[in-house]
């Protein structure tokens, strides 16, 4: 609706935008250093954990300073990592790198698999019990701003606006949250965390960052094949050299594997649908052999950050701060950032709970940023930050081998001989024009291993009002044919894990249609476009997938 409309005002000391590990971890922290403080978390899905997804081998450091008892509290964790393996596919064999040749510092010490979606759900009700108000099912549509642009709080999302943008009969506007300081926890590409990077020029000086789309299932295995516990991390097939990225394979509680594909959306061939290469990935013998007998329970999709300590913006802006992973700490050679999001979160909250003692309000937190990358952070992720530029620049075979000398180098000597090396573009200009590339083409779905992106799509339990506004905004509508189209062969319908665009032909023309009620809130189509003309913005709260078990 309009900005001119008057709205209902509530005051608080701390808004946290997003339910996820950084925003839980910040509102938890702050309730224990201050425990009158007043601390909001909103999180735009219908259920705390619901649009949460990730792998997941938690290495437990973050969860241990936030929660040292959290193991006798109760916590969603499941089994403890005892087996921890890479392993190079081509496409008919499995080459397993030999334990002795992996860097110390791409293990984890202690980890364990979980579900992030339960451990959220957990750390909300130990959030609540602390006092903390949650609300899901409210998204953050927008800032509020000061007269000298200062963040103020936020604005929720109206309810109950049809297609067209007017008012129906269940219509409740949205309410202005004003803070003293207000977090932004969105995850990777979030909403508001991209207005405030480009508003307050927080990504100045610091490489472009990079992002991957991780595609994930839940299956339950055949008991005699499964073994609680183990993890198998995969390159090589199907990505190939070019395209960087991976498979993993988690043997979780009750006969269940968490199986799924990270594609590195650096990619240059415009044909390369992430989706597609996971039904690949999972025709595999290697994989084929353990889901064979098995049932998929689960799908969905996520974008994650990759670019790594050189692509991490400023976190402080005034009025607030970015954390987790809407600022981007996950540590890419070893697929793991829950451990960097609560520390974020955690340190951020120290830096917001001494500011209200001290009597300021919506000013920058000019020592944020060295709290937060002194709380672990910094020593996890600097001493790799060769690994993603030079994976994106030579490739896998190259890239790895390389990155595996520096890595080895860091362990060893401490210090990193290509460190200074950074990734050179963002993600969506890497893109080659379709005459200069080999067309992918990808087999039919079988139905038991693979499957039609509209049958994982229900997977998701996805639920959208159809009568909503559009919540995919095309800066130019004509752009997608007119240009995308004889460049890319318009790219849309392969990036997208949803199956939310599709290029069809109406009156012998072809026209670009967008399937909303698909979207899985994945954000790759803010990210990949290449003509950055997609927007994605949040829909009415509690819309979207509605994850179990991710």
């Amino acid at each position: 609706m309009t900005d001119a409309m008057t709205r209902e005002i509530m005051e608080t000391d701390v808004v946290i935008v997003g339910a996820g590990p950084a925003g839980l971890a910040a509102s938890i922290a702050l309730k224990k250093a201050v425990p009158d403080l007043s601390v909001i978390v909103v999180e735009k899905s219908a259920e705390i954990g619901g649009h949460i997804l990730s792998g997941a081998v938690m290495d437990p450091t973050g969860l241990d300073a936030l929660i040292p008892d959290w193991r006798n509290k109760g916590a969603p964790v499941g089994p403890k990592v005892n087996e921890d393996r890479f392993v190079y596919l081509t496409e008919k064999s499995a080459i397993p790198f030999p334990d002795m040749l992996i860097p110390p510092i791409m293990k984890t010490k202690g980890g364990v698999i979980v579900s992030l979606g339960a451990l959220c759900g957990w750390l909300a009700g130990e959030a609540e019990a602390l006092g903390v108000d949650v609300f899901p099912g409210t998204a953050a549509a927008d800032l509020v701003k000061g007269e000298n642009g200062d963040i103020l709080g936020i604005v929720t999302g109206d309810l109950g606006v049809a297609r067209d943008g007017t008012p129906k009969s269940t219509f409740a506007a949205g309410i202005e949250l004003r803070a003293k300081y207000t977090l932004i926890g969105e995850g990777a590409r979030g909403s508001l965390a991209k207005r405030l990077i480009a508003d307050f020029g927080l990504a100045e000086g610091r490489a472009p960052q990079k992002y991957g789309l991780g595609i994930k299932e839940i299956w339950e295995i055949d008991p005699a094949k499964h073994q609680p516990g183990k993890v198998e991390h995969f390159m090589g097939y199907p990505l190939g050299n070019r395209t960087s990225g991976g498979g993993f394979c988690y043997h979780a509680e009750g006969n269940k594997v968490y199986l799924g594909l990270v594609t590195h959306l650096d990619y240059e061939n415009p044909t390369l649908s992430p989706y597609g290469e996971f039904q690949k990935f999972k025709l595999h013998p290697k994989i084929a052999d353990l889901l064979e007998g098995g049932e998929v329970v689960s799908y969905g999709a996520r974008a994650l950050t990759s670019g790594g300590w050189q692509s991490i913006p400023r976190l402080a802006f005034p009025g607030g701060a970015l954390i987790g992973c809407a600022a981007g700490f996950m540590n890419v050679p070893r697929l793991k950032a829950i451990h960097n999001a609560i520390r974020s979160g955690m340190a951020a909250a120290g830096e917001v709970a001494d500011a209200i003692a001290a009597g300021r309000a919506n000013d920058t937190l000019e020592t944020l940023d060295e709290a937060v990358l002194a709380s672990g952070i910094r020593d996890d992720l600097y001493p790799v930050r060769a690994v993603k530029p030079l994976w994106s620049r030579l490739g896998t075979l190259a890239g790895v081998g390389l990155a595996g000398t520096d890595m080895w180098a860091s362990s060893l000597a401490k210090i990193s001989p290509l460190g200074d090396m950074v990734s050179d573009k963002p993600d969506f200009a890497r893109l080659k024009p379709i005459a200069e590339v080999r067309s992918l083409v990808y087999p039919k779905p079988d139905g038991k291993l693979t499957f039609a992106r509209s049958e994982s799509v229900y997977r998701a339990n996805i639920a959208h009002d159809e009568d909503q506004p559009v919540h995919l905004k095309l800066t130019n509508p004509a752009l997608p044919i007119r240009e995308n189209l004889p460049r890319y062969g318009e790219p849309a319908p392969l990036y997208c894990p949803a199956g939310v665009y599709e290029v069809v032909k109406e009156g012998g023309k072809p026209v670009f249609r967008i399937h909303a009620q698909n979207c899985v809130h994945c954000k790759t189509c803010d990210i990949k476009d290449p003509a950055q003309n997609i927007t994605w913005v949040p829909p009415e709260g509690g819309s979207g997938p509605n994850y179990s078990g991710m």
